[in-house]
């Protein structure tokens, strides 16, 4: 091995960068490739509604009234993100509680710390208007990201209805891609989100045969931050709570302040105000009193149930490094410090 000079450093995080997140982020991310300072937390995360909080928290200031700048970056692809948190150039990353699960290890300790939303409704399976129930797609193609939420979910509807992945024909392509290719009338069922639902209901090219309004609480994205960063940063891991549940409470009293804030931060296909106000219809944003509920203890409740389902699915695609329990990857003690 060559030795790790900060020179080489900034230099392969450059390489990693411009490759799959373009120029901008190349600048962006060398310039906080040097560990964060007290005071600062940067996350990565995909375009998701479900992430909006975050930027509100940051743009209204509620991280910064308790002394936390939180620098946030939109990587499309969840391992890339994970690999800049592996690496030290992003201390944690938002995403869906199954997608981490697939990361940790013995030698990759990062751990949740709240959760921000599920989705309710923002994820489906699109068929065409003859299919009335999953057991009507066997044998037939459905398009999904193999991988990812969009597998682990569909996953857990066939074991409902008591079937597998063998009982159709899964063709691995991005959830984007799916819908593209259902719209278009080359695969006949697609696992995929919004706004494709919204879309192939308007157009009526189809329809919505399940959506996540009718599985609440298997579609959980949460914040996780690393082992490290946690213990050297307690009192930025509660700010950072404490800004985020202020967030989710102007929501509910300025939605339309919210959405016009939230919209501008996370861009991308949401940059509307009206589009990040449809879309958040398909998400529950956790509170407080949710994130409580949600975690439980380790002996029982939504979390450790959820958590059993992602060992039993990923492990059983190989997917895991390790079995994990509730207390390799739950801290709940910045929720509601006493």
């Amino acid at each position: 091995m060559g030795v790790d000079t900060e020179e080489t450093r900034i230099m392969s995080i450059k390489s990693l960068f411009k490759l799959c997140v373009g120029a901008a982020a190349v600048v962006a991310m060398a310039a906080s490739a040097l560990p964060a300072d007290a005071g600062t937390m940067r996350l990565g995360m995909t375009t998701w509604v479900g992430y909006g909080p975050m930027f509100l928290a940051r743009d209204k200031g509620f991280f910064k009234e308790n002394g936390l700048d939180v620098d946030l970056h939109i990587i499309e692809d969840a391992s890339i993100y994970m690999a800049a948190v592996a690496s030290g150039q992003l201390d944690g990353n938002a995403s869906t509680i199954d997608e981490i699960m697939k990361y940790r290890s013995p030698d990759f300790c990062f751990k949740v710390v709240s959760a921000l939303d599920d989705s309710h409704g923002g994820d489906g399976v699109l068929v065409r208007d003859g299919v009335n129930s999953l057991k009507d797609l066997k044998g037939q193609q459905v398009g999904l990201n193999e991988g990812s939420v969009s597998q682990f979910w569909f996953n857990i509807l066939l074991s409902r209805e008591g079937m597998t992945e063998k009982d159709v024909q899964i063709t691995n392509m991005t959830a984007d891609d799916a819908a593209a290719a259902f719209i278009a009338g080359q695969i006949p069922a697609a696992v995929t989100w919004e706004p494709h639902l919204s879309l192939v209901r308007e157009k009526k090219q189809g329809k919505v045969l399940i959506d996540s309004s009718q599985t609440p609480g298997l579609i959980v994205d949460v914040v996780d931050l690393t082992c490290d960063y946690i213990k050297n940063n307690p009192k930025d891991v509660e700010a950072f709570n404490k800004g985020l549940f202020k967030a989710v409470e102007f929501i509910k009293t300025n939605p339309d302040e919210a959405y016009a804030i939230m919209a501008k931060g996370v861009g991308g296909y949401l940059e509307k105000p009206e589009d990040f106000a449809g879309a958040a219809k398909g998400v529950n944003y956790y509170d407080k009193a949710r994130n409580i509920e949600f975690f439980g203890t380790p002996d029982k409740g939504e979390a450790k149930d959820l958590m059993a389902m992602g060992n039993k699915i990923w492990g059983g695609f190989q997917k895991m490094k390790m079995d994990i329990g509730y207390n390799d990857l739950i801290d709940t003690s910045f929720i509601d410090p006493k």
